[in-house]
């Protein structure tokens, strides 16, 4: 299964204890996969996510102790009188004529409580979310029918001090994270605290992987930088030794070749240590630098 199935599976499991939060989920997830009859009098719902139409079913049981269900394009609710009450409820009837309309966003009033806006977070992403194996990305996103419900989702979020964006895709408003820390925080609001684990153990390794790539990187580009270094100062000191003569060098410069040479790979640092008197880092750059220098007037 998926990273996205698995956080799915985890969130079908849960529901909020109180009615008020079970409402709150209960209207995302019949906005998002609800549909309605053609005389727009009843529901239907219309998934093939076995996952949601448990936890829908679930939730109808306990807010309204609905035992009969119908799947597909059916009728969800058989009863008239208990359908009503439940399209009253989540507030899914247009005002004026009273038919089922699932174009707009979840009523305010049932996700003003940040309990009841963490429930329709997890209606909606049970919904109309999924998210990329994090192992090679981190993305997640909600892909919405209408603007507003898009702008809802991102505004909601942005309560929890989670940062979304909205970006068209075809007929589509799709509401995305791509920041790893973002992610995390919204599957701990949500409640799929196992999958936030592995998500973090996950995000533990790539951090450690890439950090230790950056330091082989960086250590390598500084090798590579002193055997270059080292190579021209190899070549400086022979032409010293070829066209002009040690003999002729002042004795600091003349041990400092003499030595350079004899440890061609040999780091600054280390180099110092074999002069006589020991010479610091900076000492002995100063030294191979005037050697350059001398090389550059025998050349010219």
């Amino acid at each position: 299964m998926s990273f996205s199935g698995t956080v799915k599976e985890e969130l079908a499991a849960q529901a909020g204890s109180a009615r008020h939060c079970q409402l709150a989920e209960l209207a995302a997830l019949l906005l998002y996969n609800g549909g309605a009859s053609d005389d727009g009098k009843h529901l239907a719902l219309d998934t093939e996510n076995d996952a949601v139409a448990r936890k829908c079913f679930t939730l109808l049981k306990k807010t309204f102790n609905i035992d009969t269900v119908m799947r597909g394009r059916e009728r969800l609710i058989p009863d008239d009188g208990m359908e009503r009450k439940v399209i009253q409820a989540l507030y899914l009837a247009d005002s004026e004529d009273g038919r089922v309309k699932l174009t707009n966003p979840v009523n305010p009033l049932l996700i003003k409580n940040s309990c009841c806006a963490r429930a329709y977070l997890r209606g909606a992403f049970l919904s109309v979310g999924s998210m990329s194996d994090p192992k090679k990305s981190y993305h997640l996103e909600f892909v919405c029918d209408e603007k507003e419900q898009a702008i809802q989702l991102r505004d909601v979020l942005k309560d929890f001090q989670i940062e979304a964006r909205i970006i068209g895709r075809k007929k589509y408003q799709v509401v995305y994270l791509k920041e790893g820390a973002g992610i995390v925080d919204l599957l701990n609001v949500m409640g799929a605290h196992v999958s936030l684990m592995e998500l973090e153990n996950m995000r533990i390794l790539k951090e450690m992987r890439n950090s230790i790539n950056r330091r082989v990187n960086c250590e390598t580009a500084n090798i590579s930088k002193t055997v270059t270094a080292a190579g021209r100062q190899i070549e400086d000191i022979l032409l010293i030794r070829d066209r002009y003569g040690f003999e002729n060098l002042p004795d600091n410069l003349r041990q400092m070749a003499e030595v350079r040479l004899e440890y061609p790979d040999a780091a600054l640092k280390e180099l110092g240590g074999y002069l006589e008197p020991i010479v610091g880092k900076s000492g002995v750059n100063h030294r191979l630098r005037r050697l350059s220098e001398i090389a550059e007037k025998i050349r010219s």
